[in-house]
């Protein structure tokens, strides 16, 4: 193994065994994840804006959610590139959906149905208060990873929980392959600094992989049933 490789793996062992894989405290108190169930957290609604050419998005977000004040960038990232790459989409699944901002922008620019899940209660109900007032066609619905979806779909999207740890991440990337239809895609973003390199190397023998787009660190990557 070239030592350019040895310390990709290095760094990305590290990433999920040491700073990711442990909770955060702050005075004496773990800090909420988002990928985590806290029912007595503070609710603190808020609304985040959202423009996509002529079409504006109005997203209601709160406490205990992945990016609560305002759109991820890399979840950004990934939709436009998504919008700018993909036709005739009939079907959409969110992986990890948070508030539903990547699900409901697909669903309603693709006019396509979508399904979101996350394993957040919180999360899931404001992307379903997100899909009503936004009139898309999509549901939300809570799911361990893919424990609560049925069916197969033309796209699986998903900015995977990287603080969820390596084992989540590889089983949502990998296990997507089983809700692709024939001629499905997955795509997904991860930060080459979280180990970008080193997932495609783990996926190769499942997909396709391509990388359609890098910027500020960011893999934008697709992934064909191989």
């Amino acid at each position: 193994m070239k030592l350019r490789e040895l310390v990709i793996d290095f760094s990305f062992f590290l990433f999920y065994n040491f700073e990711y894989n442990y909770s955060f405290r702050l005075n004496g108190d773990f800090l909420e994840h988002y990928f985590t169930n806290n029912e007595t957290l503070k609710s603190e609604l808020r609304t985040i804006k959202y423009q996509y050419g002529v079409d504006t998005f109005v997203f209601m977000s709160d406490n205990g959610v992945f990016s609560k004040d305002k759109i991820d960038f890399g979840s950004r990232l990934l939709v436009e590139t998504i919008l700018e790459e993909e036709r005739d989409v009939g079907t959409v699944l969110d992986v990890g959906c948070g508030y539903g901002f990547m699900g409901i922008v697909l669903s309603k620019l693709f006019s396509c149905q979508g399904t979101l899940i996350d394993v957040n209660k919180r999360a899931v109900h404001l992307a379903n208060r997100n899909c009503k007032e936004l009139r898309v066609d999509a549901e939300a619905i809570v799911s361990d990873v893919y424990e609560n979806v049925s069916g197969t779909f033309d796209l699986v999207v998903t900015n995977p929980p990287i603080r969820a740890g390596k084992k989540v991440v590889l089983q949502i990337l990998s296990e997507a392959k089983q809700f692709l239809n024939p001629r499905g895609r997955l795509w997904f973003v991860i930060r080459k600094d979280q180990g970008a390199k080193s997932i495609m190397k783990l996926l190769e023998s499942m997909y396709k992989l391509e990388v359609v787009k890098k910027e500020k660190g960011f893999y934008i990557i697709r992934a064909n049933r191989s």
